[in-house]
């Protein structure tokens, strides 16, 4: 079995000796020092986890093992929160000026031009190939869902999903603006195909606008009427006027719902004045609802001004957020497209980029979790996120020892295990969108 920077066992059984593993990402209680890392090895048999066993154990038997001198070891990760129907538009379709509205008007301009079947399976595929070479083992897309495009995204992605199972867990949510949900048709249409090829998900983007509370009664009451989950996009601005998060707490009391809600950006909660921040919080927790903090795109994005630096890193209040007692996560959000320009779906990057923006570190030692374990909760999936004795053996395995190593180097030598088999790393190259860009291979 050849790996990115070793050769381990090519047997049904073998042993993972000397590695750290984050406490808070094994599902047993372990014994772990003052960065959270734990000292295990790993029995591996058929695919899945053995058993989890302080390092050095003694052991019987003779199946081979590899040492992996104390290297980081994460299972494999998840990304709640991105957009691989318009991944990779940017050759064609940059953003003007790197503002929210430049990528507004550019992505649905572009979407109206070129989103065809053929044009969203060849980049949602590319998007997935992408992440799984990085590791990840569960994926959430949104899903622009206007007009003509629900019947074109939606059996496309039903397609995808399909082909991709075993490999990569994925979930769509629909995406649209709030006030579209006044549109009994426009409504009728997106339950019509979250039913037929979805997930059991509804939601929107939300904003403040006089309608709100009767847009979100309506997705309520959808929700609860088919059993659907909610995810939605909340208060992407820096506008501390744009409350929306309160509007779905309130919702979510008002209508008891008890389904699972996700919500992403909540950029504007970060500029509250201290007491409406901590009411809101506080709402946030008691509606049950989980918060996803998207960095990278919202560092972009966020107080953009011509020949002005920005003056803060528009991403929420995650610290807050999480001492309260709210599930806390991050995630890749768009990649290369007019929302944002860069950006790989490699939750490795995301977590040391985050921890940069969000100064994840000195504030506990369980900030792993965001990329893997609470994502899964979130997601309502099982054996994802965690390492656990009978669970696949789905791991990322680098040569870091701490987390100052694992957060100075892209880990670009990592290997990746499903059920306990290395996969081929190799990165799909842009050049095969090319055709699909107005560019010559």
């Amino acid at each position: 079995m050849t790996t990115g920077f070793a050769r381990l066992p090519d047997t049904p059984a073998f042993r993972l000796a000397n590695l750290r593993v984050p406490a808070c990402l094994v599902a047993d209680d372990v014994a772990a020092d003052r960065n959270g890392l734990a000292r295990v090895d790993l029995a591996i048999a058929e695919g899945r986890v053995a058993a989890i066993e302080p390092a050095g154990a003694a052991v019987a038997g003779t199946v081979p093992s590899y040492s992996l001198d104390g290297g980081i070891v994460l299972p494999r990760l998840v990304d709640c929160h991105t957009h691989i129907d318009k991944g990779h538009i940017w050759p064609r379709s940059p953003n003007p000026d790197g503002t929210f509205p430049g990528a507004l008007t550019t992505v649905a301009a572009d979407r109206e031009a070129n989103w065809s079947a053929a044009d969203v399976r060849a980049r949602m595929d590319f998007s997935l190939r992408t992440a799984f070479a990085h590791g990840t083992a569960a994926l959430r897309t949104h899903i622009d869902s206007l007009g003509r495009q629900i019947g074109i995204s939606w059996p496309v992605y039903a397609e995808i999903r399909a082909e991709w199972a075993g490999r990569i867990a994925l979930q769509a949510s629909p995406l649209f603006g709030a006030d579209a949900a006044l549109d009994p048709a426009h409504m009728a249409a997106v339950v019509a195909a979250v039913k037929a090829h979805g997930d059991r998900l509804l939601g929107c983007v939300t904003y403040m606008i006089p309608e709100l509370d009767r847009a979100l009664d309506i997705l309520f009451r959808a929700a609860i009427e088919h059993g659907f989950d909610l995810d939605f996009h909340v208060d992407e601005t820096n506008d501390p006027a744009a409350r929306s998060l309160e509007h779905i707490a309130d919702a979510a009391l008002r209508h008891r719902f008890t389904g699972r809600i996700l919500c992403g950006h909540c950029c504007s909660l970060s500029l509250q004045a201290p007491e409406d921040e901590a009411r809101i919080i506080a709402k946030v927790r008691e509606a049950g609802i989980a918060i996803v903090s998207l960095p990278l795109c919202n560092m972009y994005l966020q107080d953009r001004q011509p020949g002005r630096t920005p003056r803060w890193r528009g991403v929420t209040a995650l610290h807050e957020l999480k001492a309260a007692g709210v599930p806390v996560m991050i995630a890749s959000d768009n990649t290369r497209d007019p929302f944002y320009a860069y950006g790989d779906l490699d939750l490795v990057e995301v977590l040391r980029e985050g921890a940069r923006i969000l100064q994840l570190d000195h504030s506990g030692p369980d900030w792993a979790s965001a990329v893997a374990r609470t994502p899964a909760a979130a997601m309502g999936l099982r054996d994802t996120g965690t390492i656990a004795a009978g669970a696949p053996a789905d791991l990322v395995l680098t040569r870091a020892r701490d987390w100052t190593e694992l957060f100075s180097r892209p880990q670009a030598d990592r290997t990746v295990l499903v059920s306990g088999k290395a996969i081929d790393r190799t990165l799909p190259d842009y050049r095969e969108l090319d055709h699909l860009m107005g560019r010559a291979s």
